[in-house]
């Protein structure tokens, strides 16, 4: 995201798989983490539920960097989960968290970055074709913006 940013490259932002902490096997998690959600992906991957502090973080942390982009850039929040754990119903499902994330992300993004709220998982395919949309829009616009210039 940063050198996007500083480069001036349209982006269009979601925060994919920030529910989660990936570690090898299961017997690879540090014992500060073993009452943590775990869920074993496979025998190599083993992966960590991330809480509400930590989302918050993220999301900071995220919006910090997004904040940067000299060039067109939307953030897409998929409200109904950012991974394919992260569904209602699901071993990550955790909306706090999630709520956590998405406001750390509203409170600390520069004020004139669109934040969408999309009512739709991440791996959804009207996510997807939003996020499409989004970007095309971004280089349509750019291309023209550029083209008037000249």
């Amino acid at each position: 995201m940063e050198a996007a940013a500083a480069a001036g490259v349209p982006q269009v932002v979601a925060p994919g798989c920030l529910d989660m902490v990936n570690f090898w096997g299961i017997d690879t998690v540090p014992a500060a983490y073993a009452n943590r959600k775990l869920f074993q992906w496979n025998p190599s991957v083993t992966l960590m539920r991330t809480n509400v502090e930590e989302n918050a973080r993220l999301g900071q942390i995220l919006a910090e960097k997004v904040s940067k982009s000299r060039g067109a850039v939307s953030v897409l929040l998929p409200l109904r989960g950012v991974s394919q754990l992260d569904g209602a119903g699901n071993e990550f499902w955790w909306p706090e968290a999630n709520e956590a994330l998405f406001r750390a992300i509203r409170d600390h993004i520069r004020s004139d970055i669109p934040v969408i709220d999309v009512d739709a998982n991440i791996n959804d395919p009207v996510f997807a074709d939003l996020a499409a949309a989004t970007l095309l829009s971004m280089i349509k616009n750019q291309a023209s913006t550029r083209d008037a210039r000249t």
